[in-house]
């Protein structure tokens, strides 16, 4: 997994070419060292996902989202109107990046 700091994310991306098992690792990884920060997982590389391949990061997502802090995918295979509304997919690094702040600012009002 390569991880790379920004000052108000931790970016995340596979080095294996196995979406699957990239998915199952992150179950266990996001909960245990990455808790207390925003993440944003860095896709891109698949160029053919399919909504089944994506929707095996839901689990981690909702369970991150709950902690309060962001969980944003970045991916621009898929068209955003299959994406379901309780995964946050972006097709760029920025948007990612203007998600996070969003999301903070909401989170620092009280919403």
């Amino acid at each position: 997994m390569k991880i790379k700091n920004h000052s108000t994310f931790v970016e995340l991306a596979d080095e294996k070419d196995d979406i699957l098992d990239f998915a199952n690792f992150l179950e266990y990884q996001i909960p245990n060292k990455f808790k207390g920060q925003n993440v944003v997982l860095n896709l891109l590389d698949y160029k053919d996902l399919e909504l089944p391949q994506l929707l095996s990061f839901l689990k981690v997502s909702n369970l991150h989202r709950k902690t309060k802090f962001s969980f944003v995918i970045v991916n621009d295979a898929i068209n955003p109107d299959d994406i379901p509304f309780e995964m946050i997919v972006v097709p760029t690094l920025q948007e990612a990046e203007d998600i996070i702040e969003m999301e903070e600012i909401e989170r620092d009002l009280g919403f």
